[in-house]
């Protein structure tokens, strides 16, 4: 049988990383048990090795990076592809694996996708400064426009490249794994390990305590909130001083453990005000819990007035209100409807099938008859 060979180059894959590695291995996993289909992941590692279509290629450990490698070399990565001859690559990061798989493209001559995970723009200019903006602009514009397509995981990110002058941007959102965020991970005795009384509202937050999450906005809106209500924090590098009303869990939690958390609490709080789709979302709203978040960035385009509430960015007090209003609706309810919403839209099974189309488009006549999708 014909099978048509899909490969996924990134730097962005290490052991406490966060989406891109979500997505990664829940279309490895589906793709691996598709009729006509071979997948293989190319992602960094200390050594040159391959298992169950993972290949690890070379490139030295970040500095404090928490796992995270940087690829230097462009060749071994170019390497690796032309060995594997694909008919399809594609690019999760906009460095120098991108340009690997731009370069491997000259031998194979085979399409090449770029997912735009991140914006990179307001990254460098968070952290560097307005000034950069125009230059790293620039190079946004160059890479992505070499690419046969352009996949975007937000109405708001597709615009933005399209802005810079990028073309052929398809919008594709990510997907939530339905079995491990479910209600069904609820445990009861979570209040009692945290100190606070049955009756108390408990609304969580997870992720990486970077910047642009905006964690002071929710310790501030907790403030408000008062002794009735409590939230928790999960993830790395969170606040080390919190108002009496928040719990810390300072520390990466796989999957299975932030879905107990967020199952067992009432509602997902989140402030951050540049989220290119916001998995974490998505994966509240599996666990059957309704969300308040800031109207900006994707969030306008994932969370519908049935699956919880928006205010007003950097807004604390705004931030409180929603919350007193959303409890006031009855957050049970919405949290069904949450549920029922991410099943019918945002299952990996639908994303999947989704990206096959991308693939299809992009493979024209190449693409076999035999091959599901």
């Amino acid at each position: 049988m014909f099978i048509v060979h899909i490969a996924d180059i990134t730097m962005f894959y290490a052991p406490a990383s966060g989406g891109v590695r979500t997505y990664l291995d829940a279309k490895h996993r589906r793709l691996g048990v598709k009729p006509g289909i071979r997948h293989s992941l190319l992602i960094p590692g200390a050594r040159l090795s391959e298992e169950d279509g993972v290949y690890l290629v070379p490139a030295p450990a970040l500095p404090f990076g928490k796992g995270y490698r940087f690829p230097l070399r462009l060749a071994p990565w170019r390497n690796v592809l032309q060995d594997l001859q694909p008919d399809l690559i594609e690019v999760g990061d906009p460095y120098l694996t991108a340009w690997a798989a731009l370069d491997a493209r000259r031998q194979l001559d085979v399409p090449v996708i770029g997912f735009y995970h991140s914006d990179l723009p307001l990254l460098c200019s968070n952290r560097m400064g307005n000034w950069v903006t125009p230059n790293v602009e620039a190079y946004v514009r160059r890479l992505y426009g070499n690419f046969d397509r352009v996949l975007a995981p937000s109405q708001v990110m597709a615009e933005k490249l399209i802005g810079l002058g990028v073309r052929n941007v398809f919008v594709q959102p990510l997907g939530v794994d339905l079995q491990t965020f479910h209600p069904a991970a609820r445990d009861p005795q979570l209040r009692a390990e945290l100190g606070i009384d049955e009756s108390t509202r408990l609304l969580i937050f997870a992720g990486r305590g970077s910047k642009e999450k905006n964690l002071p906005v929710l310790l501030s809106c907790m403030k408000r909130l008062g002794p009735r209500y409590h939230l928790l924090l999960v993830g790395s590098a969170m606040p080390a001083v919190v108002p009496d009303n928040v719990t810390v869990v300072d520390a990466f939690c796989p999957a299975p453990q932030v879905a107990r958390f967020m199952a067992s609490a009432d509602a997902l709080l989140h402030a951050g005000d540049q989220e290119t789709f916001g998995l974490v979302i998505l994966e509240a709203m599996a666990c059957g819990i309704p969300v308040v978040a800031v109207a900006a960035g994707a969030f306008e385009e994932i969370v519908t007035e049935q699956c919880g509430l928006l205010c007003a960015p950097n807004n604390p007090q705004a931030m409180a209100n929603a919350v007193r209003d959303l409890f006031s609706q009855g957050n049970a309810a919405l949290g069904k409807q949450a549920r029922s919403h991410v099943e019918r839209t945002y299952s990996w099974d639908t994303v999947v099938d989704s990206l096959l189309g991308h693939y299809h488009a992009v493979l024209g006549s190449e693409w076999p008859l035999t091959a599901n999708g």
